[in-house]
């Protein structure tokens, strides 16, 4: 007897090559709907599922696969139930090729609720789960890029146990994210995206060689497909690595097209954004040479041959940019430990996710992710007798602070990053920290605009601050002594602007 292969696929991509390999492996077909429609057009033969079941697709198509004869065909189990599936009629089905109803290209697409609920795939993810729970009888192939895997195997005899059980883990991982997205879907729309249950999915892109530490394992997940998009030039992403250039890219898109940041264990230790790509990567290294070394450096542009051979001048561990040229990337072929990304494109760019959380014991704090909105600073509001005209300084300032670890503080002179102060668990003791490290490199602070991701709770901050020649300052607001601090800029003849909106990062 035949074998007998299922098609019955929302994905056509692949699926009329994979069953002509499959007829001429000496399988019979039997489809579905489109996929049926679609093979027929392409000259194979395909059952129809309804001379399987011996009843017709009914509901609009809402129930045609739900039917023992395909369950039993899929679940039964050989030397096991073959007594009983021939007193029942029931033949077995021994491979299964099944992906889903296109819920996330709907939700994307539309926002009406009764042709969402027509994508939610029911008879799909069940042969599926049937098909993964018999795998040592049947393949399932849930991704159409195992198609050929799957013909192959079978045409040189090596669709072993191991082979299918893979295919199964597949399977139940196809399922169980399809599920996930569905559920997070209905959360977001109905509660507000924090139900009872939340699911992170990911999808592995490559193992690290280790964790944060060598006794640790390690590996890259993504949500879509961003960082497969990411070019390895040079060189192989290590898992802290992966986490400074998330902090370094986030910046430079921060500071927009142009702007070069530099990160270190988590923290920026310089960042600019001048008239040109080479004095931008001067002035950056200028903030904190000494931490720039084995540093990330992200470039929000194209680096080219002569930006090269600036930053080939000190040792960075990683450099990411928009593109980063051949000519460029051959000035760094002698430096073995530098490793070289980017993103095939004139600039940098993230996903933007809408969401964050982060790992505590036993659990995690799940929340909406924090962004700095384009207006912030455009509408702040001047609380002192004095106020600027130009804001350039201190929104740079204001969103570098805003992604830097609290407690800190940032100094911004003519865009460029001249102090900073960072993690620290006082704020008075990161702003003379990010002065004396400006003093010690003979940075000239005088005139610089200052930020402060949350108030300032007291009057020292800028009493310190006033000391050292800056011009204007930046905060939430929102302290009980809020009016002694503005006192004490005006007292100054300091510029204090309040936000509203404080951006801890823990």
């Amino acid at each position: 007897m035949a074998k007998r292969a299922l098609l019955s696929v929302s994905d056509k991509t692949g699926i009329v090559d994979f069953a002509k390999n499959l007829v001429d492996l000496g399988f019979e077909i039997i489809s579905t709907g489109g996929t049926k429609r679609i093979l027929q057009e392409n000259g194979i033969n395909a059952i129809d599922i309804s001379e399987i079941t011996k009843f017709p697709e009914c509901f609009g198509g809402r129930v045609k696969t739900l039917n023992p004869y395909v369950h039993g065909g899929i679940l039964y189990r050989s030397g096991i139930d073959d007594e009983e599936a021939k007193k029942l009629g029931i033949q077995r089905i021994d491979l299964v090729a099944v992906n889903l109803y296109p819920f996330k290209e709907t939700i994307e697409r539309t926002d009406d609720f009764d042709e969402i609920i027509e994508n939610i795939d029911i008879g799909g993810p069940t042969m599926v789960r049937s098909a993964a729970k018999n795998f040592k009888d049947v393949i399932i192939v849930t991704d159409p890029a195992d198609y050929d895997v799957v013909v192959e195997a079978l045409r040189d005899g090596k669709d072993t146990y191991e082979f299918r059980r893979d295919l199964m883990i597949k399977a139940y991982e196809h399922t169980a994210a399809y599920d996930s997205m569905i559920a997070n879907y209905m959360n977001e729309r109905f509660k507000d995206g924090f139900g009872d249950k939340r699911f992170i999915v990911g999808k592995k892109v490559f193992n690290t060689r280790y964790g944060e530490n060598p006794h640790q394992r390690g590996a890259l997940y993504e949500f879509e497909d961003f960082y497969e998009n990411l070019r390895t030039l040079k060189g192989e992403a290590s898992f802290n690595n992966l986490t400074d250039i998330n902090g370094a890219v986030k910046l430079a898109v921060s500071l927009g097209e142009g702007a070069i940041t530099i990160i270190k264990h988590a923290n920026p230790c310089g960042a600019a954004k001048k008239e040109d790509l080479v004095t931008t990567w001067q002035k950056a290294l200028e903030c904190d040479p000494v931490s720039a070394y084995g540093g990330v450096v992200a470039v929000n542009g194209v680096v080219t041959k002569e930006l090269a051979e600036e930053i080939n001048k000190i040792f960075v561990e990683v450099l990411i940019a928009g593109t980063i040229t051949e000519e460029a990337v051959k000035i760094f072929e002698k430096k073995k430990r530098i490793k070289l990304f980017d993103l095939g494109q004139p600039k940098l760019e993230i996903p933007g996710d809408v969401w964050d959380f982060k790992h505590i014991e036993g659990g995690f704090v799940f929340q909406d992710a924090d962004r700095v909105l384009e207006d912030e600073v455009a509408n702040a509001k001047c609380v002192t007798k004095v106020c600027v005209d130009d804001k350039r300084d201190l929104e740079m300032a204001w969103k570098i602070a805003a992604l830097t670890k609290s407690n800190c503080v940032a100094f911004v002179k003519d865009s460029q990053l001249v102090a900073i102060g960072m993690g620290m668990t006082s704020r008075v003791d990161a702003t003379r920290c990010a002065v004396e490290k400006a003093k010690s490199l003979g940075l000239d602070i005088k005139g610089a605009s200052l930020a402060s991701e949350a108030f300032f709770p007291f009057r020292d901050s800028v009493d310190y601050a006033a000391e050292v020649g800056v011009k204007a300052i930046i905060q939430p607001g929102g302290s009980i002594r809020d009016d002694e601090v503005i006192q004490a800029a005006d007292e100054a003849g300091i510029a204090m602007y309040f936000t509203g909106k404080r951006h801890f990062l823990h």
